[in-house]
């Protein structure tokens, strides 16, 4: 779920390149909907903190009610402070900084889901 349109094609795009079926949201609530839709074969979250609607954060805490075993993997282009208030950063969360590059989104995405 990421709500610049831009940064979502692009992390599709990357993502099918690499052999990854994506389902793509265009907000938290979409992402709801979505992940409602696809419910039982989705194997990663990969959730913007800050969007429109509901945050990324909300989204998670909501998905793990149903789904606790899903894994996630946020990422921002806020800064740590910023977050830090959004009260995502914990020791277990997963956390990637915008912008990011291909190879470090395909490399977290591997880690996330072997880990």
């Amino acid at each position: 779920a990421e709500d610049d349109e831009a940064i979502r094609n692009l992390t599709v795009r990357i993502l099918q390149r690499y052999g990854y079926s994506v389902v793509a949201a265009e907000d938290g609530e979409d992402a709801l909907v979505k992940f409602g839709q696809y419910k039982g074969r989705i194997d990663l979250i990969l959730l913007d903190v800050i969007m429109p609607k509901k945050n990324g954060k909300a989204v998670y805490d909501e998905l793990k009610e149903t789904s606790p075993d899903i894994k996630v993997l946020f990422m921002s282009g806020y800064t740590a402070d910023i977050i830090h208030k959004k009260g995502v950063f914990q020791e277990d969360i997963n956390f990637l900084f915008k912008p990011i590059t291909p190879d470090t989104l395909l490399l977290k995405v591997r880690d996330v889901l072997d880990g």
